[in-house]
């Protein structure tokens, strides 16, 4: 991975570690299911009107679409609306990193070299040794969301990934703009047989005096988190192997349970700090792995398993 390339990876795990402050700032205003279609709703209308379609299959726009914004999200935003602390729901969600890696192997016989198995090893490490520290502090059941959450994420970077290997010369950020016209119906009809008219008079109490932090954080989301930050995750997902970009997001709880530390008042322990930077530490190996050179022999296989999937 270039220099650069790797940037624009510290750029996006920025953006989405302050992410869940936002969030945090919208579900103390919406319910869980409304927040999250409305998250993708505001995008979705001037994308259909606008931005011309990725040439890319419609099978991973809607894999993507799925995993990345129904799944991900209708899981996470239940989990911290029922109790998740927000700083460890940075840190939990990252499991979509090895279910990506995991995903990857299985579906599209990506091959991962010891140096990346080490280093999400010593990511995962740290991540443990946090969520040991922390988990005294969240119930059993915001975490198995949160968890649903990571690989509901992972599905959507499988999607990414198979879109950038079809068709290496789209627009990353046309597919990212595209997937938010998949989750917006679901989630709406999901809000409506379970939170009833709750989401509809929120929104209105949002455009009061009181209510304009609820806003600001839907535009967060909206803009640098989905727009800047999914659009520079799928470029990367589409120029390099699922297991090099996946560990990225294992430096994102880092950025979330330091802001939830100034913001929000949840103070991590020198325990959490340390196993921050061991993931740290174990992302980097991962990611700093060089690409071997392809062999002819490799690229027919890869090309075989394309055919294939279509």
């Amino acid at each position: 991975m270039t220099k650069r390339d790797r940037l624009l990876g510290l750029t996006v795990v920025l953006l989405w570690g302050l992410n869940f402050l936002a969030i945090r700032i919208g579900l103390d205003h919406f319910p869980p299911y409304f927040f999250a279609a409305l998250r993708f709703a505001v995008i979705a209308v001037p994308v259909l009107l606008f931005v011309p379609r990725p040439q890319v299959r419609w099978r991973w726009i809607l894999l993507y679409g799925s995993g990345f914004g129904i799944l991900q999200f209708a899981f996470l935003f239940t989990a911290m609306r029922v109790g998740m602390p927000t700083g460890l729901a940075s840190l939990v969600l990252q499991s979509s990193a090895p279910f990506t890696v995991l995903l990857g192997t299985l579906l599209l016989h990506e091959r991962i070299r010891p140096v990346q198995v080490a280093g999400i090893a010593v990511a995962m490490t740290g991540m443990a040794v946090i969520g040991w520290d922390r988990l005294e502090h969240a119930t059993l059941l915001p975490v198995l969301l949160t968890l649903a959450g990571g690989l509901g994420w992972a599905f959507g970077n499988i999607g990414a990934r198979m879109a950038g290997s079809e068709s290496p010369g789209f627009n990353p950020l046309h597919l990212t703009l595209w997937i938010a016209v998949v989750p917006p119906v679901p989630l709406f009809a999901l809000s409506a047989l379970t939170e009833g008219t709750a989401g509809p008079r929120d929104l209105a109490d949002a455009f009061t005096t009181t209510g304009w932090p609820a806003l600001a954080a839907l535009a967060y989301i909206a803009i640098l988190a989905t727009i800047v930050g999914s659009g520079l995750w799928t470029y990367l997902m589409g120029r390099y192997p699922a297991g090099v970009v996946a560990p990225f997001s294992l430096l994102v709880p880092v950025v979330g349970i330091a802001a939830a530390w100034a913001f929000l008042g949840e103070t991590p322990t020198v325990t959490s700090l340390v196993g921050g930077a061991v993931v740290i530490a174990g992302a980097f190996a991962a990611t700093a792995a060089k690409r071997p050179a392809p062999s002819p022999v490799d690229e027919s296989a890869r090309a075989a398993r394309l055919v294939g999937v279509r």
